[in-house]
């Protein structure tokens, strides 16, 4: 993917765009690429970057969902399996399986929970990730060495997938680049075109880079933008009503040697209702998450006290070695752009199902869901957004349709292995240039050439792409990506045609979003 190239695509285009999607979430990045492999014209625009929001905060699991299953949504449950295994099958070098043990403490949860988990693994049928059952003491302390064994009477296991979410979103864009689609980032929508009958036939963006604004013309506008999509849809029509609940979830980011063990833990219900898991991920344990209600939306959510709190508190009541605020490499936070149903405050106990709403002006918006259920929510956006545009009905294919990067023996590229198909190009990088071969901190493997090839192929604008998005420094060790910002401004500078003035406010500018990843030792 190359920005430049893009705009002369989205320019030179003299007809409407069948389907102009605004968000580079998941969502919206899923929509471009069903739009895109079935023929249709799509662009894509993104205020941002390609996942700065909420699809690169996940929890990072692919799954089904336990507590959907506990709050009896069957379909919801037998849906998300259902996608969890082809997204497997078509990004192998991103999404495997893991193994998770609900440890038990009390003589009922063995019973208990070992059922829901059968019920889990038969709504799974020909996709199911492997077969759950019971574990005795020991067989749980082998998976999990550090679980606090007192008055530990066993476990169940049971497997769900994991991923890295901001890997899977690049490789969904590149994927959607090449099917035909045009994807632009950093260039905000700030308003829509209506026609003589008050439909909506385009939108004006700006272009942040160049500070030029330019107004496309589409057959269909689809407001995919997630936790934004109420701002949006009143930039539309400022009498809109607002549909989305958003809510904040917090994850906390721990040594590895909280968590050595060969498997993740679920707990299948914390004091505030929800399950929480301690999760294996790129060499560091990832605990989380929350819920809690918010009135107002960012790019950047910022982690309460209460809530790294929590969730320090309640991993504490499971693992021996009990993690405190000076043990927190790093914290995020992300937003979950959940839709309304009543006037609940708690968020919750709402579905995690998604919405398409048509506004009287034409305006398509599709809102709420999850990343398990992304593919299937693009396909039923396209199917009503080509309806709403009067176009010829085309199939999906993207239940089989290979992403970028996919390959089944990714482990072998070693520190490179998310990088699929790509890894060995990004080696030949580092084997050309020595200066592109070093680490660029020792607590982390990462490497210049990853810089070289994120601006290069993958749209990198910023230094916070690269270190939050790209790679995942930022998520896995806060102090030590503010270490290496200066190494990634002046090697993105070389690239993009940077000056030194740029760098400094690139090192400046990351440093600030940094901070609110790192923790004070006391609240």
């Amino acid at each position: 993917m190359d920005r430049r190239t893009s705009i002369k695509k989205l320019f030179a285009r003299a007809d409407p765009w069948d389907m102009a999607v605004i968000g580079g979430g998941a969502t919206g990045v899923g929509i471009a690429l069903d739009a895109a492999s079935r023929g249709y014209s799509v662009c894509l625009l993104e205020q941002s970057d390609f996942g700065k929001g909420t699809s690169s905060r996940s929890t990072k699991l692919v799954h089904g969902g336990v507590r959907y299953l506990q709050q009896g949504n069957i379909s919801l449950v037998m849906e998300a399996l259902k996608e969890r295994g082809i997204l497997r099958q078509n990004a192998p070098h991103l999404v495997h399986d893991l193994a998770f043990v609900v440890p038990n403490y009390a003589w009922w949860e063995a019973p208990f929970y070992g059922i829901g988990m059968k019920v889990y693994d038969m709504l799974a049928g020909r996709f199911g990730f492997g077969k759950s059952r019971l574990l005795s003491r020991e067989e749980v302390l082998e998976h999990i060495p550090t679980l606090d064994q007192e008055g530990l009477r066993g476990g169940v296991l049971y497997y769900d997938g994991q991923f890295d979410d901001a890997r899977l979103l690049i490789n969904l864009a590149q994927t959607a680049e090449q099917q035909g689609a045009v994807l632009l980032n950093y260039a905000p929508v700030i308003e829509m075109t209506h026609d003589a009958e008050g439909f909506v036939d385009g939108l004006v963006l700006d272009d942040l880079e160049s500070d030029n604004r330019h107004t496309l013309a589409a057959r269909c506008v689809i407001n995919a933008t997630g936790a934004f999509g109420d701002l949006l849809r009143r930039i539309d029509d400022p009498a809109a009503i607002p549909m989305i609940a958003p809510s904040q979830g917090v994850h906390v980011v721990l040594d590895r040697s909280f968590l050595p063990g060969d498997a993740a833990i679920m707990v299948p219900h914390t004091s505030d209702g929800r399950v929480m898991f301690a999760i294996p991920w790129h060499d560091r344990a990832l605990l989380g998450t929350t819920d809690t209600p918010i009135e107002d939306v960012s790019t950047e959510p910022v982690a309460t006290d209460e809530e790294i709190d929590f969730i320090l508190e309640t991993a504490s009541q499971y693992l021996a070695k009990r993690p405190s605020r000076v043990d927190v490499l790093s914290v995020f936070a992300g937003i979950r752009p959940l839709v309304k149903t009543s006037d609940t405050a708690n968020t919750a106990a709402l579905s995690r199902e998604f919405t398409i709403h048509v506004a009287r002006s034409g305006l398509l918006t599709i809102a709420g869901g999850k990343w398990t259920t992304y593919r299937k929510m693009a396909e039923d956006c396209v199917d009503h957004a080509a309806t709403l545009a009067k176009l010829d009905e085309r199939p999906c294919v993207t239940r089989e349709l290979t992403i970028h990067g996919s390959h089944h023996d990714a482990e072998q590229f070693g520190d490179l292995s998310y990088y699929g198909s790509d890894a060995p190009a990004i080696r030949e990088l580092m084997d050309s240039d020595p200066a592109l071969a070093r680490r660029l901190h020792d607590r982390l493997p990462i490497y210049a050439a990853q810089v070289v090839w994120a601006a290069r192929w993958e749209m990198a604008r910023t230094v916070d792409d690269v270190l939050a998005r790209r790679t995942r420094a930022l998520l896995l060790d806060a102090a030590a990506a503010i270490a290496m910002a200066g190494d990634v401004a002046r090697l993105l500078a070389a690239e993009l045609g940077r000056d030194e003035q740029w760098q400094r406010d690139q090192v400046a500018r990351f440093t600030m979003i940094a901070r609110n990843y790192l923790i004070h030792s006391t609240a």
